[in-house]
């Protein structure tokens, strides 16, 4: 094929464009359950929605843990896929599911006998702190079925089925909302749970999420036939150990990252109660949005692992830069969506005049941000580690997030007593300058690896 800036395999769009849009309106369906709470907890009191706020800091450190080892699988199940070849996906996936289970009841172990110290690291307030203790009782066994079903869908996903995620998204949406309705508000002759009532809501909803991928799987599936022979129970050891190089600094890369964040809220939330509320409304808007990005990130690593599997450079390189032109222009939109938005947003809270003004300062400041984080995440961990180049990222955030981001946000909140949106800007400033480092990078493409075995 002759060589061009962009791709002109109208195959690779063909792929793409599904692949984008299905995963996007997952990703956003799927968020929506999160938001659902949020912003029902949001109307019912200010203190719920800042325990439920403080809850889901550590279930976003169980999200990327499963977004992590779950990259290590597509990563390198991609390339496979590429080659049509099912049996090693089977097996990686097998492997994979079994540090999910370990991992999952791990948590679970831990949230149960150590709470209090696990939520008091985020806050000294005690009445956000009992809101948070009840929340955190119910719905800690979740985490174990949230696991596993994204492993799963990331085998999936590797495959480029991901119609199933969207399907499990929205039924999950529903259940959420209506139990929620139902149970926080104490409607149709139910008791009034407040934020117990979202607990298990989402409980129910995680439940029906693992029932309809494992039907699926075992029933309909005609790509990745996970249970069609025992090779998901055999574990290759030359397999395991390419799993163990690729995953190891994804895992570590994208933990440290994750860490980084419930510190981020800590910072916020040693400040004041305000600060706590207006940063949970401001950052779901802003994750709300960086849904988007996160397929972006997805779609990219599938495809990036696809055509290094086939093994065509030049349109592996085509391809790659015809991404990174779309992470940009994305990344305008979103951030125009998020700022003219905000004011309809806001409304939907009741929150105290301070935390409503700081909230809305909070959301142009990610607006901004916005645009650096949807070219530098997708080129990053999508293009550049979905190629096999999965140490770059461990490198980058090692020293943008622990070498300056929360040394620079320490002193500016602690040391300086820089104003709370000032203190955002520290915080999310490596969104920007992540960008420098990442773009030479891609620019060299010493990042294509070949992972398959022969």
């Amino acid at each position: 094929m002759k060589k061009t800036f962009f791709s002109h395999d109208k195959n690779f769009y063909a792929a793409l464009f599904p692949l984008l849009i299905i995963i996007s309106l997952q990703n956003l369906i799927s968020y929506s359950v999160n938001m659902a709470d949020n912003i029902m907890l949001g109307a019912y009191s200010q203190n719920a929605l800042s325990g439920a706020a403080l809850v889901n800091q550590i279930f976003f450190l169980i999200q990327q843990a499963a977004v992590v080892i779950g990259d290590g699988l597509v990563v390198i199940s991609s390339q496979y896929w590429g080659q049509k070849r099912m049996e090693p996906i089977r097996q990686i996936t097998g492997m994979v599911l079994k540090i999910a289970l370990g991992l999952g009841i791990f948590l679970i172990i831990l949230c149960s006998l150590f709470p209090e110290a696990m939520l008091g690291f985020f806050t000294s307030d005690v009445t956000i702190l009992s809101e948070a203790g009840s929340y955190l009782q119910i719905i800690k066994y979740t985490f174990l079925l949230y696991l596993v079903t994204q492993v799963l869908l990331s085998a999936l996903r590797s495959v480029e089925t991901v119609r199933i995620a969207f399907v499990i998204s929205c039924v999950s949406l529903v259940v959420n909302v209506s139990i929620n309705y139902i149970l926080i508000y104490g409607r149709f002759g139910f008791p009034e749970l407040g934020i117990r009532g979202a607990a298990i809501g989402t409980m129910l909803s995680r439940c029906l999420e693992f029932l309809i991928v494992l039907i699926y799987i075992a029933k309909i599936d005609k790509k990745l036939k996970l249970f069609s022979d025992r090779a998901v129970f055999h574990i290759d050891r030359l397999l395991r150990s390419d799993y163990v190089k690729v995953a190891v600094p994804v895992f570590i890369s994208g933990m440290l990252w994750a860490i980084s964040v419930p510190m981020q809220t800590a910072i916020l939330g040693h400040l004041s109660s305000d600060a706590i509320a207006a940063n949970s409304v401001a950052s779901t808007f802003y994750q709300y949005m960086k849904v988007v990005v996160l397929a972006m990130s997805s779609a990219s690593s599938v495809m990036m692992g696809k055509a290094v599997g086939r093994g065509d450079l030049d349109e592996v390189k085509a391809a790659a830069r015809t991404l990174s032109v779309l992470d940009v222009g994305v990344g305008i939109i979103l951030a125009a969506i998020l700022y003219f938005t905000k004011d309809f947003l806001l409304a939907q809270y009741t929150l105290s005049p301070t935390a409503s003004q700081l909230a809305e300062q909070l959301i142009i400041i990610m607006a901004v941000i916005m645009v650096g984080m949807a070219y530098q995440m997708p080129v990053g961990s999508g293009i550049i580690r979905g190629a096999g180049d999965t140490k770059f990222s461990l490198y980058v955030n090692m020293i943008s997030t622990w070498g300056i981001v929360l040394p620079l946000s320490l002193a500016a909140a602690f040391w300086w007593r820089w104003p709370i949106a000032a203190v955002v800007i520290c915080l999310q400033s490596d969104q920007i300058f992540k960008g420098i480092p990442i773009f030479l990078r891609f620019r060299s493409y010493k990042w294509i690896h070949k992972l398959t075995r022969v």
